[in-house]
């Protein structure tokens, strides 16, 4: 299929050829009729998109302060391959569309097969020609309201959402600053709400549009007509809302705002602009400022956008799927006529051109529309799903070459992407076959950078493949363990990234599937093990005779709010998924598996500590912390034995005492986590056949040492991990 994008560090916009999504439970495939153009906030980002690295960096301060945290953190090296491999990257574009189900997914039974549906989201309604949509971001168009016009649903929720923040009342007057698509949208629906409107833009054209549509006045900001229409119109008073529609940094919209407001007025930021606010202005009218989050409650909460759960309408009245039908019925019943702000409708295959055109300033539009090509016929055939059409990297070949491992990937994300696939690009005795992903752009970005042979959205195409001998699992935490057992018993060595599993369960699973088929060529993401400056140091300690005693703190700092490792019901607790690193470096260190685990935490498990205990009575304090200070580093290890100490600083230094002390110098190369070194181990045992770098029973001890430390927190006592966890 086809789909808009564009790379983010050059500017480049295409129309690529990608795989079509896979139908996913709790969602549905979208066969695209008809996107709108969002004409701001997407020329917003494609005019970013074309400025240099300094602009880029200036137009989103937020992002470079996390690129500087993310250096302090991982170090410089780690860092410039994530961020450039995150910016030359294709990304999408779009997030309003209408189109006919052509597929539905478990779970789903609001839909039908043909019904048309309206869809949101800057993840799930693209310019592209099919989309798969989780349940909560589409709504049935109802009789009455046509495709094109149901296209408006994304932003005409947003412009919803606005109304409903300023709470407008029948015989207000109202003032909306910008008379883009987000205004135009917005004077529509207030005077549906029997609201007085006046509004504000700099351009003529825009303005008339909104006096058609029912404004009592529009005119360029400054205009003294403007300014006698508030006072006529509100005895001197003043407007009883404001919304800020209006886009730039520029601070004029939030002074006029003040300007024009009543005392204890209401104003709402619903664009992008300027929010210096000037104090006095706004507290002499203790003015009420608001601000619209998108579409409406469920915005940003993964919770309700992806794993369809619904807030109890009692609680929250309007949630963003409800306004999207909200708006849609609006328009079926000829409440709501969007048909004046359509300026331009051009078809999908001049997508790139007709960008061009807007942001060059050549097409002048409000409203611009992609009509697709009409779907085919239903039951003619079930979704298909097709590889990438992008020119191919000149080491991509048709088959694979004698002497080298082919490699397949399920999953190309960040971590993927920027630490481990560049590594393995380089090589010349590995063939990157096949990679998967469940977004199909991602499978485009891997394939166009890393010069894989094929990219899909069929996991069983890559585990059919005879020239794929090892399969690398870098998905969400969930999906691990099950895509671990079914890689195993398509015969493949498998690369699994922490962790190999949830739950005992799950991690029984995998270990039946070795019993089974007797393929136990298992290896899990645990790097640090490989780290060059910790095996150096490693060896300067050297052969231990007595017990020894381990401190492990792992300052691990807070995630964002939407970070997906939050998701503990779907994707464990943070520790699941990130413990088994730090248990297999302790491990690694005292050469054998623990046998025991206890565990206390803070209120809500932010701060986790657990004492692990070895077969020679060796003890591990493990310190996994998120309440410390970002300046601190990462991760610090002390080992203490036979009348040495052990110092081991974030990857950076090592020091030794006993008795005198040595210091092993930093890296040249900064952090070095072992990643590249892991890779080689495990190439290697899977081209010559030798035993996997890490004992299988040591990576199932690993990870029931993991889970157990959940079942200790639960009941306040050591859990007993059984040594012999692999079944025979």
């Amino acid at each position: 299929m086809k789909q808009v994008v564009q790379n983010y560090k050059s500017g480049e916009l295409a129309l690529l050829d990608v795989p079509s999504p896979s139908l996913k439970p709790g969602g549905v495939l979208v066969r695209t009729r008809y996107s709108l153009i969002s004409t701001g906030t997407e020329l917003m980002k494609v005019s970013e998109a074309g400025l240099s690295l300094l602009g880029k960096a200036k137009a989103r301060p937020d992002q470079v302060a996390k690129v500087m945290q993310s250096v302090a953190t991982n170090g410089v090296g780690a860092t410039y391959r994530k961020v450039t491999s995150k910016l030359d990257s294709y990304t999408p574009l779009g997030y309003s569309l209408c189109g006919v189900v052509e597929a539905v997914g478990e779970g789903i039974t609001d839909v039908a097969v043909g019904d048309l549906v309206a869809c949101a989201g800057n993840e799930h309604a693209l310019h592209a020609e099919v989309n798969w949509v989780p349940k909560n971001l589409y709504c049935r168009v109802p009789e009455g309201a046509t495709a094109p016009h149901a296209a408006f649903g994304t932003v005409g929720s947003i412009a919803l959402q606005g109304v409903r923040r300023g709470e407008p009342q029948l015989g207000e007057v109202a003032l909306v600053i910008g008379l883009g698509l987000i205004g135009q949208l917005v004077v529509k629906l207030l005077v549906a709400s029997g609201v007085t409107v006046l509004g504000v833009d700099p351009d003529a054209g825009r303005c008339l549009l909104a006096e058609r549509s029912g404004a009592a006045l529009c005119a360029a900001p400054g205009s003294a007509t403007v300014d006698a229409a508030i006072r006529e119109l509100t005895s001197g008073h003043g407007v009883d809302q404001v919304y800020l529609a209006a886009g730039g940094s520029g601070n004029g919209p939030v002074e006029l705002a003040a300007k024009a407001s009543r005392d204890r007025g209401r104003v709402v930021d619903i664009g992008k602009c300027g929010l210096d606010l000037p104090w006095n202005a706004y507290y002499e009218k203790e003015l009420d400022v608001r601000f619209s989050r998108s579409y409406g409650p469920g915005r940003y909460d993964p919770g309700y956008e992806l794993e369809g759960r619904d807030y109890p309408i009692g609680y929250v009245r309007w949630t963003e799927r409800r306004n999207l039908e909200c708006f849609v019925d609006l328009i079926a019943k000829g409440k709501l006529d969007v048909e004046p702000l359509i300026s331009h409708v051009a078809d999908f295959e001049s997508a790139v051109e007709t960008y061009r055109a807007l942001g060059a300033g050549e097409l002048d539009a409000v409203g611009v529309l992609f009509r697709y090509p009409a779907p085919t016929p239903f039951g003619s055939a079930s979704p298909a799903v097709t590889s990438v059409e992008v020119p191919t990297p000149a080491k991509a070949a048709s088959g694979r070459a004698e002497g080298t491992v082919g490699i397949g990937f399920l999953g190309a994300g960040n971590y993927a992407s920027s630490m481990l696939l560049p590594h393995l690009a380089e090589r010349t005795d590995v063939e990157l076959r096949h990679v998967v992903t469940t977004s199909a752009l991602s499978a485009a970005n891997a394939r166009r950078k890393f010069g894989f042979a094929e990219a899909s959205t069929d996991v069983d195409a890559l585990l059919a493949d005879e020239t794929i001998e090892a399969v690398f699992v870098v998905t969400r935490h969930s999906s691990h363990a099950a895509l671990t057992e079914r890689a195993l018993r398509a015969g493949k060595a498998v690369f699994v990234e922490k962790p190999l599993a949830l739950s005992d369960k799950e991690l029984h699973t995998v270990l039946t599937a070795v019993a089974e088929t007797g393929n136990d060529r298992v290896q899990v993401g645990f790097n640090r093990r490989f780290a060059p400056l910790l095996r150096k140091a490693k060896g300067r300690f050297g052969i231990r005779v007595g017990p020894a005693s381990i401190r492990y703190l792992v300052n691990a700092g807070r995630l964002e709010a939407g970070s997906w490792y939050n998701q503990r019901d779907t994707e464990g607790s943070r520790f699941d998924g990130e413990g088994g690193h730090f248990i297999d470096t302790v491990s690694w260190l005292l050469g054998s598996d623990p046998v025991s685990v206890y565990a206390g935490a803070t209120t809500g498990h932010s701060d986790t500590q657990l004492v692990l205990r070895y077969p020679d009575s060796s003890t591990a304090v493990l310190s996994y912390v998120t309440s410390g200070g970002s300046a601190y580093p990462k991760e610090t290890i002390d080992l203490i034995a036979d009348g040495k100490v052990l110092r081991f600083d974030d990857f950076q230094r090592a020091e030794l005492y006993s008795g005198t002390k040595s210091v092993s110098p930093r890296l040249p190369q900064g952090r070095d986590k072992g990643q590249r070194a892991e890779l080689d181990a495990f190439v290697t045992a899977v081209a010559t056949g030798s035993p996997m770098p890490v004992p299988l029973s040591s990576l199932a001890a690993t990870t029931a040492a993991t889970l157990a430390v959940a079942q200790s927190l639960g009941t306040g006592l050591p859990v007993r991990i059984d040594a012999n966890v692999v079944p025979t």
